[in-house]
């Protein structure tokens, strides 16, 4: 037999081990830093100085959050190292597990020798829906056509998956050549867009140099805003049913399905 001395200062040991673990902090989760995929910038003359056009794509490699306020800082120097150029571009929320392409100009009265960009870390907020919840607005019926200018023409349309109308989409599109290399980009905004009728819309990418030879054009559209609110909203209200009208031919009198499945003849 246990002495009852012996098993009280067991219970106590047993009490002090549970109370220890139960206070002891989990470890954060690590959460991806915003990777920068691929980025291009150009500088052309203008009438009163120089246009400096650059596009990116961000990528977020987390599938559970949001990159909120990010900030894009463009810097452009002259052949001395001074800057002719800084600005401070607010990009939209970047989705869980998805990529923010963006677009971006800048006018200098001096001519830039060298343009970099950097970033600021994003802000990590929570999904309020899984990943496949937040679904693209799908594209169509784009054409790309060259102008006499050497600027490019850029039309389709965007459509809305969700049940709630979106008030304010970015359109994006990326030109790029036969091995896919990112030669520039523009993007436009497309308001009240309604599921079912889907908006035209029209932007012009300007300033690719003379050599460049477009091949393809990426066009992806996104909520606007530094936050995943409106995005969110969006999926919270639900997605458009994929069939929503009903057949108008009668049932089947006899399931042929399951006579197909085990070989018996009806």
């Amino acid at each position: 037999m246990i002495p009852r001395s012996l098993t009280v200062g067991l219970l106590a040991l047993g009490a002090t081990c549970l109370a220890g673990c139960s206070t002891e902090e989990q470890p954060q989760q690590q959460l991806k830093p915003l990777a920068l995929k691929e980025q291009v910038s150009h500088v052309v003359k203008s009438s009163d100085g120089y246009v400096v056009n650059w596009a990116g794509v961000l990528a977020n490699g987390n599938p559970w959050h949001f990159g909120e306020h990010v900030v894009a800082t463009v810097v452009a120097r002259d052949a001395g190292g001074r800057e002719v150029v800084r600005l401070d571009q607010p990009l939209d929320a970047v989705p869980p597990g998805g990529s923010l392409p963006f677009t971006g100009q800048a006018t200098a009265a001096q001519k830039p020798a060298k343009v970099t960009i950097d970033y600021r870390p994003a802000q990590w907020r929570p999904a309020a829906r899984i990943a496949s919840a937040f679904q693209h607005f799908p594209v169509s019926r784009v054409q790309t056509l060259r102008q006499k200018d050497g600027s490019y023409l850029v039309t389709g349309y965007v459509a809305n998956p969700y049940q709630l109308p979106a008030s304010s989409l970015v359109v994006n599109a990326l030109l790029r050549d036969a091995a896919g290399k990112l030669l520039g980009g523009a993007s436009t905004f497309v308001d009240d867009v309604q599921a079912g009728r889907p908006p035209r819309f029209i932007l012009t990418v300007e300033g690719l140099p003379d050599r460049a030879k477009v091949a393809r054009t990426d066009v992806t559209a996104r909520t606007w805003g530094s936050t995943a609110r409106p995005y969110e909203e969006l999926a919270l209200g639900g997605a458009v049913p994929l069939h929503t009208v009903k057949p108008t031919t009668q049932p089947f009198a006899v399931d042929r399905g399951s006579a197909i499945l085990t070989g018996r003849q009806q």
